[in-house]
């Protein structure tokens, strides 16, 4: 067995194909009973964000299970395989716990440090557990690579201050605008970025600002978030009208089509207004088509890059301190693999001490007589197996503890010939 995870993100590709390799919540389950239906794939998860696909798996055949998490891409997107393998990276065991460490730590993400990949990562465990497609390797290494993601936060500096890909994006237009203040600015959605996106705008005092949502009761529950701040709110019936009358337009929804186009905005700009639209969502919110306008300025997340490396440099220094912090981590959850080969030894010993336990408990019973054995039957048992407990707990630990593997074996051997164990398949 082997741990794989094939995907793609924003270092790979480019938003036009991440977008068409984007899974939605809703379709979690279907997709990872998909990928459970393949002969070679015992486990799986899927991180699936604005930047980034990945499929982690626990394959039987590293090389027959990685074709089959690349055909279900394939499919997946559309996107023929000679195409798509150009994007595509795949890394195996130690290479692929030490990146989902980097993912869950935000060494990976377009904003170095960014807090809310730990959320997603939590949330795709959480999935796959849900839904049955993760066992004791995976489930293992997501609880690691959650582990490794808050000691980072926690012991470096890496966090602080952290921009996100909504505050990239209210810099880009601080960056592009003489007075944000001045700017009639609307937001299209009104999720987790959508929160952001208000946050940071105060922040750089915008006082005009309106949210576009479908769902009224969600759109109110942003709005008492910031108390004192006047917010419009509107419905997707006049989503058009209220785009016409701002100055940048901010699209952050879970549509999977786009909902503004050069048809759409042609109908309702006019010559003598510019609009800025500035799309953070994958797939994207605004077609590009639009960038035909000759009054519009389009950006994507793609076009957030520049403004990201200008806050880079800064945090090189404590991207390092979590380096070392995580391969720390990576040796832990590594050592922890590799005792695994201990597990159906320790187990037939345990087995086989406990039904001489059990014997030998049984027959002491018979001994001091029905009425004193019913009486003290619990508290001898629970002695007996305190014992037992006891003087396998310290050869137990240090049996798993053993990091040379050839030293490992020959303990194994040891106990196997000096218990007469016979380890079989149930153990296995």
């Amino acid at each position: 067995m082997n741990i794989a995870v094939v995907g793609l993100s924003h270092k790979t590709a480019p938003v036009e194909i991440r977008e068409k390799l984007s899974i939605q919540e809703a379709k979690i389950e279907s997709a990872l009973t998909h990928l459970r239906g393949y002969p070679h794939i015992q486990e799986v998860a899927i991180i699936s964000t604005c930047n980034r696909l990945e499929i982690y798996a626990v394959v039987t055949d590293t090389e027959k299970g990685v074709v089959e998490i690349t055909q279900f891409l394939a499919e997946t997107g559309h996107i023929p395989l000679s195409t798509l393998r150009r994007y595509l990276f795949t890394l195996l065991h130690q290479d692929a716990v030490r990146h989902l460490l980097r993912v869950a730590a935000g060494l990976e993400s377009l904003v170095l440090g960014e807090g809310q990949i730990l959320a997603q990562v939590k949330n795709t465990h959480k999935l796959a557990q849900k839904y049955g497609s993760i066992a004791q390797l995976l489930d293992r290494l997501f609880k690691q690579a959650l582990s490794a993601g808050k000691r980072v936060r926690t012991e470096t500096s890496i966090g602080t201050g952290a921009v996100s890909i909504s505050s990239a994006a209210v810099e880009l237009a601080h960056a592009k605008v003489e007075d944000l203040g001045s700017q009639k600015v609307t937001i299209i959605g009104a999720g987790k970025m959508s929160r952001l996106l208000v946050t940071h705008l105060v922040a750089k005092g915008s006082t005009k600002i309106a949210i576009v949502n479908r769902s009224q009761r969600r759109a109110e529950e942003l709005c008492r978030e910031f108390p004192g701040v006047p917010i419009e709110l509107h419905g997707l019936e006049n989503m058009m009208r209220v785009v016409a009358e701002s100055d940048i337009v901010f699209t952050s929804t879970g549509a999977t089509e786009p909902i503004l186009n050069k048809t759409l905005l042609s109908e309702v700009i006019i010559e003598t207004r510019s609009l800025m639209l500035i799309d953070i969502s994958v797939p994207r919110n605004v077609d590009a088509d639009v960038r035909e306008l000759l009054h519009v300025r389009a950006f994507n997340v793609d076009d957030l890059k520049a403004v990201v490396a200008a806050n880079q440099e800064s945090r090189r220094q404590m991207a390092m301190e979590a380096e070392a912090l995580l391969e720390q981590e990576v040796e832990a959850f590594d050592l922890w693999w590799r005792s695994l080969d201990t597990v159906p030894t320790i187990s037939c010993l345990r087995s086989k001490i406990e039904d001489i336990r059990e014997q030998e408990l049984e027959k002491a019973l018979s001994r001091l007589g029905t009425e004193f054995a019913e009486k003290h039957q619990e508290v001898i048992e629970a002695m007996t197996r305190g014992i037992v407990n006891k003087i396998l707990h310290e050869p137990m630990v240090q049996l798993r503890a053993q990091q040379d593997i050839e030293a490992r074996k020959r303990c194994l051997q040891s106990l196997q010939m000096l218990f007469n164990l016979s380890v079989g398949e149930e153990y296995s």
